[in-house]
């Protein structure tokens, strides 16, 4: 018999300050999804025009339920924090109504007219989202989900979130969030000096190039994680690449072979490894000291994942994916570990959404799984 129901559509934001993504459920089921470059320093028309090609793709947007994390409020466009989320919070609000609900960490979910009291909650909790997710499905863990500009690491104990900071300035200070990523950092903050065919060199301090094109060289960066421009504004070709790693240190691509340079993206890749390394072992330290259990398994995410599996070597645990966590076999299971703020804002505000048809308290947000997707082909991107 076919159900004249209509099915529930819940879409789940997460709204960066160099990307847009986007998870959408339906019936509790991830069909979709997408992720659009978003340069927010450059205007909030960027946001605009991320939002009509939403509603393009996918034209129920409009009688859907959205859940809206963020961290586009660090972008230097506002003259703080509180002033970006509130115009992040109406942006969404103008496009999608009352139907917006706002992640706020343990404070719960919050309409539009609420965030501007809230906004301190609201702002750049994405990472509490991932890690309430996991937590349900993995009591004892540590979630590192390594993006484009910033890297995640977060302790879970029994079920629990158990992070030190609860901000980003307090997480800064613990070691939880590293402002370092696989596509946007700039070379010359991994390292002062780096060997280039056996000499040591100093960097140049400039921003000549980024992490995009270490990984780029190295083949790990496919080309939908990698949408931004280069440096220079140059070509994405490996030769551009070349030359742009070459400036580094005073030289042209020219000066050396090919191998050579694959060589230095690797010392690159080391100096960065090495940073989240020491920051990995920092909060694993810090964890223990508070009875955390020795051992637990690493969960990667992000689109960095690569790295997180080889930090997890390093510190000799197990390295689960994302979406193995959440036992998700479709098509989309490459974008949820990519994506993972917005997949898990969505099934979290579907959880919570459950539990009031079913009569039960829900002021709090609740973590839970997902059921396979669709096997509908999930594309990065419009």
């Amino acid at each position: 018999m076919i159900s004249d129901t209509p099915p529930r559509i819940v879409i789940g934001w997460d709204l960066g300050g160099a990307n847009v993504k986007a998870t959408r459920l339906c019936d509790g089921e991830v069909s979709d999804i997408a992720q659009w470059p978003c340069p927010l320093w450059q205007g909030l028309d960027f946001l605009q025009d991320v939002l009509a090609r939403a509603r393009l793709r996918w034209p129920d947007c409009a009688t859907a339920e959205h859940a809206v994390t963020m961290t586009g409020e660090m972008a230097d466009l506002f003259p703080h924090r509180q002033a970006g989320v509130v115009a992040l919070a109406a942006a969404m609000a103008e496009v999608f109504g009352p139907r917006v609900r706002f992640y706020a960490g343990a404070a719960g979910w919050v309409p539009h007219d609420a965030v501007e009291a809230a906004w301190l909650q609201v702002a750049s909790a994405n990472w509490s989202a991932t890690a309430q997710l996991v937590a349900s499905r993995v009591p004892d863990a540590v979630l590192v989900d390594i993006g484009t500009t910033t890297s995640d690491i977060i302790p879970i104990r029994a079920g629990t979130v158990a992070a030190h900071g609860q901000d980003d300035a307090g997480r800064l200070a613990s070691g939880e969030l590293v402002y370092s990523g696989v596509a946007r950092t700039p070379l010359c903050a991994l390292a002062r000096r780096i060997a280039f065919n056996g000499v040591a060199y100093n960097v140049m301090n400039e921003l000549f190039a980024t992490t995009a094109d270490v990984y780029r060289l190295t083949g790990e960066l496919p080309a939908e994680h990698d949408p931004h421009p280069p440096a220079d504004g140059g070509a994405k070709t490996l030769a551009a690449t070349r030359q742009r790693l070459a400036r580094m240190i005073g030289m042209d691509a020219r000066e050396a072979g090919n191998t050579a340079w694959r060589t230095f993206a690797d010392a690159w890749r080391e100096a960065q490894l090495a940073e989240l390394e020491d920051n990995l072992r920092r909060v694993l330290e810090a964890h223990a000291a508070r009875g955390g259990v020795a051992g637990a398994p690493l969960v990667a995410a992000g689109c960095g994942h690569f790295l997180a599996r080889e930090l997890a070597q390093r510190v000799g645990v197990p390295c689960l994916t994302f979406e193995k966590v959440l036992r998700l076999h479709s098509a989309h299971a490459l974008w949820a570990r990519v994506c993972a703020p917005s997949a898990a804002v969505a099934l979290l505000y579907d959880a919570q959404r459950d539990m009031r048809e079913c009569g039960k308290p829900a002021s709090q947000p609740v973590a839970t799984g997902t059921r396979e997707g669709t096997g509908e082909e999930a594309v990065c991107g419009s």
